[in-house]
């Protein structure tokens, strides 16, 4: 395709879309929050450095990220139960990724996180959990990434 051709459909596409945008103000859209993939993908690519620093971090991230979008779905089911799954869901996956590194201090950051998420699931009111030391959890990992 020519470079002014695709400059035009390029130029064209930009215009309808703002026209049709134009034309929806006011209008909302409810969208569950189960319904979403996660918004960024992060996962590790399996490979010859599965146990070093970066790749676990990585990993790490990974489960503590999609494991927030499957929090916000019980959270606003008020799922109890759900959260509790959840958090032990991640503290398994956490553990296994963190038991694979090298790095002995990154293992136990990793292990301090798994601990925390399976206290977590065991909570009576896993929602304090979640509105208190989530937002905050991995940070303990944060330093053994290099």
């Amino acid at each position: 395709m020519p470079h002014r051709r695709r400059t035009a459909v390029t130029a064209a596409l930009v215009m309808a879309s703002a026209a049709l945008a134009a034309g929806c103000d006011g209008i909302e859209i409810e969208i569950p929050a189960g319904s979403l993939p996660a918004p960024v993908s992060i996962a590790p690519i399996p490979s010859a450095s599965a146990g070093q620093p970066e790749y676990v971090c990585t990993a790490v991230y990974k489960v503590l990220t999609e494991g927030a979008v499957r929090l916000a779905e019980h959270t606003v089911n008020d799922d109890a139960e759900g959260l509790k799954r959840t958090f032990a869901d991640m503290a398994a996956e956490i553990s296994a990724a963190g038991g694979r590194s090298v790095d002995a201090a990154q293992r136990a950051a990793a292990g301090e996180i798994a601990d925390a998420l399976a206290g977590a699931s065991r909570q009576g009111d896993p929602k304090a959990f979640l509105n208190g030391d989530f937002a905050t959890i991995g940070q303990k990992i944060d330093g053994t990434c290099t």
